[in-house]
């Protein structure tokens, strides 16, 4: 039974970390209705920049700050360089594009950082007073910054002008120019807080993984399944589909399959939502007429 709970609470920790990966999926997704296949590799770029920061001598959460603020404004830059020229291109060219900066994200921070691995600070002290037998200090940490980014984001698109007016412009262009919203600034903030949200996240993920540039290829597998589950469109299904993700990866992967065939976890995982509810738990079904 306790060997249940740790997997379990271990499952929740990874979870979290999986749920700020599909969130940032699912805010590009309602920008561009394309799936930003370079998520991960941004987020691992962001977090070679924080240890470099770190490195140099900055304290954590400066260097925090400074790389959350320019994975924003990375992000933002991309959308309007890079993705806006596409708006009228074909499908087929956007996801190459995406796929090309997967590519160049990669290599220039083997360029840069070199490729062996690196260890990551964990911004949670081994014996703070939040953990617990089940759980590392960094374990419970890193839920409650997933909960934390959650509840402002939501409070965010929710409660603030500029949050409903980038939920308009996402959801209806058309209308929102008709408006006077201006939409493609809207889309620009749209990658600005994805490339921060990426960023949180692959901070998180390193002191556990370790850092290198292969380090979210996984993670962007689990959290684009975790994004699938809940809903590709919707930003709350896909915080409960990330952590829904932790958890069976954990339990399935200890007790079925076994540790070296957890990434298939997510896989079937995937194909399963696509055949059976394409939607996912808490998404839209879109039906037109045609």
């Amino acid at each position: 039974m306790e060997t249940f709970l740790q997997q379990l609470t271990a499952g929740l920790s990874t979870g979290g970390i999986y749920a700020c990966l599909a969130l940032a999926l699912v805010m590009i997704y309602q920008a561009t209705h394309h799936v930003n296949f370079a998520q991960g590799e941004m987020a691992m770029f962001s977090t070679f920049v924080a240890w470099a920061l770190i490195q140099a001598g900055v304290p954590y959460w400066v260097a925090f700050a400074l790389t959350v603020v320019g994975s924003f404004v990375v992000g933002a830059l991309l959308e309007f360089a890079v993705i806006r020229p596409l708006h009228r291109a074909p499908e087929l060219n956007v996801v190459v594009v995406f796929i090309g900066l997967l590519v160049i994200f990669h290599s220039v921070a083997g360029w840069l950082f070199g490729t062996q691995i690196k260890e990551f600070p964990s911004p949670f002290p081994k014996d703070a007073w939040f953990g617990t037998p089940l759980m590392s200090a960094h374990q419970v940490g890193t839920i409650f910054v997933a909960l934390a980014l959650v509840a402002a984001l939501f409070t965010f698109f929710r409660y603030t002008t500029l949050g409903l007016t980038m939920r308009a412009a996402a959801q209806n262009p058309g209308s929102s120019r008709l408006l006077g919203i201006h939409v493609g600034r809207m889309l620009m903030l749209g990658w600005g807080l994805a490339g921060a949200i990426g960023a949180v996240a692959g901070m998180m993920v390193a002191p556990v993984v370790f850092l290198d540039p292969s380090m979210m290829t996984g993670v962007l597998i689990y959290a684009f399944a975790g994004a699938l589950i809940g809903g590709i469109d919707n930003p709350v299904g896909a915080i409960v589909g990330g952590f829904l993700v932790g958890v069976l990866e954990n339990l399935i992967g200890t007790y079925i399959v076994g540790t070296e065939l957890k990434l298939s976890v997510a896989l079937v995982l995937i194909v399963l939502v696509l055949i059976v509810r394409p939607a996912g738990l808490l998404g839209r079904r879109i039906v037109q007429r045609v």
